[in-house]
Protein backbone atom coordinates (compact mmCIF):
# COMPACT_ATOMS: atom_id res chain seq x y z
CA UNK A 1 0.00 0.00 0.00
CA UNK A 2 1.60 3.24 -1.18
CA UNK A 3 1.81 6.49 0.76
CA UNK A 4 -0.23 9.48 -0.28
CA UNK A 5 1.66 12.65 -1.16
CA UNK A 6 0.31 14.20 2.05
CA UNK A 7 1.54 11.21 4.07
CA UNK A 8 4.98 11.45 2.45
CA UNK A 9 5.14 15.18 3.17
CA UNK A 10 4.11 14.70 6.81
CA UNK A 11 6.90 12.15 7.32
CA UNK A 12 9.40 14.60 5.81
CA UNK A 13 8.13 17.31 8.18
CA UNK A 14 8.59 14.97 11.16
CA UNK A 15 12.18 14.22 10.14
CA UNK A 16 13.19 17.87 10.34
CA UNK A 17 11.29 18.54 13.56
CA UNK A 18 8.37 20.53 12.20
CA UNK A 19 5.21 20.46 14.31
CA UNK A 20 2.77 17.87 12.94
CA UNK A 21 -0.11 15.79 14.23
CA UNK A 22 1.26 12.33 14.98
CA UNK A 23 -0.53 9.08 14.20
CA UNK A 24 -0.68 8.18 17.90
CA UNK A 25 -3.38 6.83 20.21
CA UNK A 26 -4.93 10.28 20.61
CA UNK A 27 -5.03 11.10 16.90
CA UNK A 28 -5.02 7.94 14.74
CA UNK A 29 -8.16 6.80 12.90
CA UNK A 30 -9.05 4.12 10.39
CA UNK A 31 -11.63 5.04 7.80
CA UNK A 32 -13.88 2.92 5.60
CA UNK A 33 -15.62 4.12 2.46
CA UNK A 34 -17.69 2.82 -0.42
CA UNK A 35 -15.66 3.82 -3.49
CA UNK A 36 -13.64 1.46 -5.65
CA UNK A 37 -11.97 4.32 -7.55
CA UNK A 38 -8.30 3.63 -8.13
CA UNK A 39 -5.73 4.90 -5.63
CA UNK A 40 -3.92 8.10 -6.54
CA UNK A 41 -1.09 9.57 -4.48
CA UNK A 42 -2.74 13.01 -4.67
CA UNK A 43 -5.85 11.85 -2.75
CA UNK A 44 -6.35 13.45 0.65
CA UNK A 45 -9.46 11.56 1.82
CA UNK A 46 -11.47 8.47 1.03
CA UNK A 47 -13.29 8.88 -2.27
CA UNK A 48 -16.68 7.30 -1.52
CA UNK A 49 -19.91 9.19 -1.04
CA UNK A 50 -20.22 7.20 2.19
CA UNK A 51 -17.20 7.22 4.48
CA UNK A 52 -16.63 6.97 8.21
CA UNK A 53 -13.58 7.26 10.47
CA UNK A 54 -13.16 5.41 13.74
CA UNK A 55 -10.65 6.04 16.53
CA UNK A 56 -8.14 3.38 17.52
CA UNK A 57 -8.96 0.56 19.88
CA UNK A 58 -7.20 0.73 23.25
CA UNK A 59 -3.40 0.16 23.05
CA UNK A 60 -3.30 1.04 19.32
CA UNK A 61 -1.49 2.04 17.27
CA UNK A 62 1.40 -0.24 18.13
CA UNK A 63 4.96 -0.56 16.83
CA UNK A 64 7.11 -3.67 16.78
CA UNK A 65 10.45 -2.94 15.11
CA UNK A 66 9.52 -1.63 11.65
CA UNK A 67 5.84 -2.69 11.68
CA UNK A 68 3.11 -0.25 12.71
CA UNK A 69 -0.29 -1.74 13.55
CA UNK A 70 -3.53 0.25 13.51
CA UNK A 71 -6.81 -1.25 14.76
CA UNK A 72 -10.35 0.10 15.12
CA UNK A 73 -13.74 -1.50 15.75
CA UNK A 74 -16.76 -0.17 13.88
CA UNK A 75 -19.89 -0.66 16.01
CA UNK A 76 -23.35 -1.68 14.75
CA UNK A 77 -24.30 1.91 13.95
CA UNK A 78 -21.06 2.73 12.11
CA UNK A 79 -20.37 2.62 8.36
CA UNK A 80 -23.23 0.38 7.22
CA UNK A 81 -22.56 0.09 3.49
CA UNK A 82 -20.29 -1.77 1.08
CA UNK A 83 -16.68 -1.35 2.19
CA UNK A 84 -14.59 -0.82 -0.94
CA UNK A 85 -11.76 1.33 0.45
CA UNK A 86 -10.03 2.10 3.71
CA UNK A 87 -7.36 4.48 4.93
CA UNK A 88 -5.22 5.60 7.86
CA UNK A 89 -5.71 9.15 9.18
CA UNK A 90 -4.46 11.47 11.95
CA UNK A 91 -7.74 13.30 12.54
CA UNK A 92 -11.41 12.43 12.95
CA UNK A 93 -12.54 14.49 9.95
CA UNK A 94 -9.65 16.41 8.39
CA UNK A 95 -5.91 15.98 8.89
CA UNK A 96 -3.66 13.77 6.79
CA UNK A 97 -4.53 10.51 5.06
CA UNK A 98 -1.32 8.50 5.28
CA UNK A 99 -2.47 5.71 2.99
CA UNK A 100 -5.56 4.52 1.12
CA UNK A 101 -6.29 0.96 0.03
CA UNK A 102 -8.92 0.00 -2.54
CA UNK A 103 -10.19 -3.40 -1.46
CA UNK A 104 -13.60 -5.08 -1.39
CA UNK A 105 -14.23 -6.13 2.20
CA UNK A 106 -17.98 -6.84 2.00
CA UNK A 107 -21.12 -5.04 3.07
CA UNK A 108 -21.42 -4.16 6.75
CA UNK A 109 -24.92 -4.08 8.25
CA UNK A 110 -26.33 -2.70 11.49
CA UNK A 111 -26.40 -6.26 12.85
CA UNK A 112 -22.59 -6.40 12.77
CA UNK A 113 -19.51 -4.91 14.39
CA UNK A 114 -16.40 -5.04 12.22
CA UNK A 115 -12.79 -4.64 13.21
CA UNK A 116 -10.05 -3.46 10.87
CA UNK A 117 -6.41 -4.20 11.62
CA UNK A 118 -3.87 -2.60 9.28
CA UNK A 119 -0.15 -3.30 9.38
CA UNK A 120 2.25 -0.81 7.84
CA UNK A 121 5.76 -2.16 7.31
CA UNK A 122 8.42 0.49 6.96
CA UNK A 123 11.26 -0.73 4.75
CA UNK A 124 14.38 0.66 3.15
CA UNK A 125 15.28 -0.32 -0.39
Amino acid sequence: MALTNAGRDLIAQMLVGEAVTAFNAANAYLGAGNSNSAFAQSQTDLVGASKFRKAMNGTFPQRAANVLTFQATFATGDANYAWEEWGVFNNASAGTMLQRKVETLGTKTSAQSWQITADLTVTAT
